[in-house]
This record gives structure tokens, C-alpha cells and sequence, in this order.
């Protein structure tokens, strides 16, 4: 899987915002019952676009996940000049339809990113890790960026986003699904709900 990372903290740079109105908490809770998360995940808007999205999120946001997650969004990519071919490891045949998805990744609050450094380092062993998979047709960019984890804390955190490309619209979102899967299991590789 091709992966790369870069940080994005200048005057005019996106602000991952977990303070939003929209907001659904997917972390971890144990007083609740784990059937909470999984209806909250599967009740995203989101994940009805693609396959696995909700136990995805709900992965990531898992009792030993390094992270949480506080936003998402995912479409299909229009214009196949907008991405490249080599860049997602995928012949410029099957390259035709695309899938893109990002994911708002803040961390947990004992391992807090108090400096992009702090984030960076996350960024680089992810990458390492996701450079390792298996998998064609896709890639992950992190984003380092400025993060409003409450009104009065400001912290950093990383935008992930993911994205996939096929020979049609459906292969390209299996690919998509495939990729978003691999990506949640590299960044918290023994994360289960309980």
C-alpha cells in the first residue's frame, strides 16, 4: 500500500475540529454495552457509501487504539484526472474509477500531540507499517493539522485520507473498502471494542 504523510499547520491550513455539531462519539466506553458503538458507526450517513466503513471507525476508536476518530466523510472521486494511476500502484487501465474517503484522527488522551513532532512520529511508523500491506490500487496521505479537541484545548492531529481506484465505480469502492480495512488494522493493530 503506498503511504506518505506531511504536515499542514500554517495561518490558512484546515482545523480538524472535534467540537462539531454532528458529532457522534465512537470511543470506547465500557460502561456501555458494545453494541452501542457498532449502531452509532452503522448509523453514519457515511457508512452506507462503503463496506465495512462502521466496524472500520468502530476499530479505530477501539479500548487499545491509539486513537479516536471525529470526523468522516467519503465519495466517489469524478474526475479520473485528479488522480494518478502510479500513485495509487494500479495500471492506467484499472484506473478509470476512484473512491476517496478522509478520517479525523485525534489521540487518546494519554498520548496527547501537544506538537506536530509528536504527531509526525505517529505519521512516519504508520506509514512504514502501511507501506508494508500487501495491497494495489490505493494509498493513504496523513495530514498533520491543528485539532480543537475541546472549546479550550487545542492539540494536534492527522486527517487521513484514503483512496482507491478500479476499473468501474463498484471495483474501485471494493477497493476502497479493502484499503480502509487494512488501514485501520495497521494503525491500531489489536484494537477490539472490549
Amino acid at each position: 500500500m503506498e503511504a506518505d504523510w506531511e504536515v499542514e499547520i500554517g495561518g490558512d491550513a484546515p482545523i480538524i475540529d472535534a467540537c462539531w455539531e454532528g458529532f457522534v462519539d465512537l470511543r470506547f466506553d465500557p460502561r456501555l454495552r458494545p453494541e452501542v458503538f457498532w449502531n452509532r458507526a452503522r448509523g453514519l450517513a457515511e457508512a452506507a457509501n462503503v463496506s465495512g466503513l462502521a466496524e472500520d471507525l468502530v476499530w479505530l476508536n477501539g479500548l487499545r487504539s491509539p486513537v479516536w476518530t471525529s470526523k468522516c466523510d467519503v465519495w466517489p472521486v469524478v474526475d479520473a484526472s485528479t488522480f494518478d494511476a502510479g500513485e495509487l500502484d494500479a495500471p492506467g487501465n484499472e484506473a478509470t474509477h476512484a473512491w476517496a474517503c478522509y478520517v479525523d484522527l485525534l489521540p487518546k488522551s494519554d498520548q496527547q500531540w501537544t506538537t506536530p513532532s509528536m504527531a509526525v512520529q505517529w505519521c512516519k511508523a504508520w506509514c512504514d507499517r502501511l507501506g508494508a500491506v500487501p495491497l494495489t490500487h490505493c494509498r493513504v496521505d496523513l495530514i498533520v493539522r491543528r485539532a480543537t479537541i475541546a472549546p479550550d484545548l487545542m492539540d494536534y492531529g492527522v486527517t487521513a485520507y484514503v483512496t482507491a481506484c478500479g476499473e468501474s465505480c463498484a471495483s474501485a469502492n471494493a477497493a476502497l473498502s479493502r484499503a480502509l480495512r487494512a488501514f485501520a488494522h495497521t494503525i491500531s493493530p489489536d484494537s477490539p471494542v472490549e
